[in-house]
């Protein structure tokens, strides 16, 4: 019985073979191309009629390369490898050869685990009379999610129970709203995927004190979000008082971030879950920012820069510099600052 319950509760994979794989991918096959396929697991842990995948890249610090012996033990029956690790793979495995295993295994899984389309427009949506489809018949609205006039849904949208698309807001083609997603006042770009409770494109936190008393400033500016780009579970991002907050092409939000009023950030970059960002920060093209670093306002960041975990940055940051720290300095300045503070400590 409970191997039951867990199968109706792991994704169902589509049922493949390493030919038909190879084919659509452009991959060398070396071994028998009817072997079926059907799901994919870790190397170590594969079973008979699952892929896995074996890999010596190491694109970042957070790959890491497995021991030989994983791959020479596997009991996958279908092994996606570098032609360099070919000869360590088990006697009697199909192979995948490829020069990069960690791309292809991701169009791979794509491909095994893709969710099966769906379209149609409930009758239990609430959509206003003045919402245009650009083409009706490819998108889908569950129960409960809410329109507004003039917003503009492009083909192939997909909007979950819950989620709210206010006036005049663009969803750009194959984007996903997830579940309570709350967007206004935005133009969403093409192959967006904005999550579970996520909300974007309501006022920032900008006040004026006037005789002492706090005055909210009216916000008129938008949120523009580039193509690709991906917002986390319970993230904010806020419309932009006079300018608009803009996200570049395939940048990446994690769970629970906030991203202020007039905020620019550049293509893709990757925000961890907890960056906190104040208003009007400019951050460049492939910055980095690790989990809880928080920046302060109009602080620029720049092209390729990493700004590490739990990072309070108040001062520009240049193109490819490593920061890390409260207040953030250069990785090197940093770690000098602590062995010295480390040394008198101890020596008290």
């Amino acid at each position: 019985m409970l191997k039951i319950i867990k199968s109706l509760m792991t994704p169902r994979a589509t049922k493949t073979t390493a030919g038909e794989l190879a084919e659509k991918f452009g991959l060398e096959l070396r071994g028998k191309p009817e072997t079926v396929i059907s799901g994919i697991a870790p190397i170590a842990d594969a079973r008979p009629g699952q892929l896995a995948f074996y890999s010596t890249e190491q694109n970042s610090n957070a790959f890491k390369i497995l021991p030989l012996t994983v791959l020479e033990n596997t009991r996958a029956s279908v092994i996606l490898v570098q032609p360099e690790m070919a000869s360590h793979a088990p006697r009697g495995a199909t192979l995948l050869v490829c020069t990069s295993p960690r791309g292809e295994i991701v169009k791979i899984l794509g491909e095994i685990y893709r969710e099966k389309p769906r379209f149609g427009i409930s009758r239990r949506a609430n959509i206003e009379r003045g919402v245009f489809f650009r083409n009706r018949r490819t998108v889908y609205v569950a129960p409960f999610a809410t329109i507004e006039r003039g917003a503009v849904i492009e083909p192939d949208v997909k909007i979950y129970p819950g989620a709210y698309i206010g006036r005049n807001v663009t969803i750009g083609r194959g984007t996903v709203i997830h579940s309570n997603a709350h967007i206004e006042n935005a133009t969403i770009g093409a192959e967006c995927v904005i999550h579970n409770g996520a909300s974007i494109g309501k006022d920032g936190f900008g006040y004026t004190r006037q005789n002492g008393h706090n005055v909210f400033i009216p916000h008129v500016g938008r949120v523009v979000l580039g193509n690709r780009v991906s917002v986390g579970a319970n993230s904010c991002i806020d419309r932009g008082a006079l300018t608009d907050t803009t996200i570049g092409d395939g940048t990446k939000i994690d769970n629970l971030c906030q991203i202020a009023h007039g905020v620019v950030i550049g293509a893709e970059c990757f925000l961890a879950g907890g960056v906190g960002i104040a208003g009007g920060v400019t951050i460049g093209d492939r910055a980095l920012l690790a989990g809880h670093v928080g920046i302060a306002n109009g602080v620029k960041i720049g092209n390729d820069a990493e700004i590490g975990a739990n990072s309070g940055v108040f001062r520009n940051v240049p193109d490819g510099q490593k920061h890390i720290g409260y207040p953030a300095a250069p990785g090197t300045e940093f770690l000098r600052h602590y062995a010295w503070l480390k040394k008198h400590v101890n020596n008290d």
